[in-house]
């Protein structure tokens, strides 16, 4: 059934309340454990005294300063080096595999070894963001240009270009929607392994709020500063997709 004329976002915003309202309801009726999952109420109820109570902006701005310096590097290190992989065939034959194994692989486990290089700063914590979200950039720029149409490529070489042209006029602008998916996916992981690095070590930003809040066993705060990670999360990725339609070719 088509539900003509309801906007997208109102549908979602109405799905979400739904579940939430028939959480309450199995909590209420004992049917759910509210020492394992607090009332949807009572999260919302939160995030009044969060703010004004553990400085959840200021943790906001910090865990975002440590997120945007590890965004930057991912973003830049990480499309020069696919770029550097399409360029040096043989380099990427030979590292390719080993850059994918670093993607699935547990990075967070590591930072013990970084508290080793760094100390219990934030330079740990960017490194580990970095580190983190560096293989998908790498992996969705080199699918990028790989994938570029080839009749996109003979315009170009029609046009006598020069390799150097070719390249920034053809091949990147081409790529930028599949090296989006990559930035978006880099600071997912960069993100998450922030987040969880202050947890662990308990220092600074949101992830040493949840640490606090969880050793309190206060369920609702805990609840609801991950509730708020994922909506500056959503807002995030709305922003990078809105940079995306801008810089694609055509649009």
């Amino acid at each position: 059934m088509r539900l003509a004329g309801i906007p997208p976002l109102a549908i979602g915003f109405a799905t979400v309340g739904l579940v939430l309202g028939f959480v309450e309801l199995l909590l209420l009726l004992g049917l759910l454990n509210q020492f394992v999952i607090p009332l949807p109420s009572a999260v919302l109820g939160s995030f009044g005294r969060l703010f004004a109570e553990e400085q959840l902006l200021e943790r906001l701005m910090m865990t975002g300063s440590e997120a945007l310096a590890a965004s930057v590097l991912v973003s830049i290190v990480g499309i020069s080096l696919g770029v550097l992989l399409y360029k040096v065939r043989i380099l990427a034959l030979a590292t390719e595999p080993w850059v994918a194994a670093i993607a699935a692989a547990p990075v967070v486990l590591a930072y013990p070894l970084f508290l080793v290089i760094f100390g219990r700063s934030a330079a740990t914590i960017i490194a580990m963001g970095f580190v983190a979200g560096l293989a998908p950039v790498i992996l969705k720029t080199l699918e990028g240009l790989k994938g570029v149409r080839k009749s996109l490529i003979n315009v170009g070489l029609s046009y006598n270009l020069t390799p150097s042209q070719q390249f920034w006029k053809i091949e990147f602008p081409a790529a930028i929607p599949t090296i989006f998916v990559g930035v978006r996916l880099g600071l997912v992981f960069a993100l998450i392994n922030l987040i969880g690095v202050e947890f662990l070590i308990n220092f600074g930003g949101l992830g040493q709020l949840i640490n606090d809040l969880a050793e309190r066993y206060d369920l609702a705060g805990v609840f609801a500063t991950i509730v708020f990670v994922i909506l500056v999360s959503v807002v995030i990725f709305a922003a990078l997709e809105r940079m995306e339609r801008w810089l694609r070719p055509g649009r």
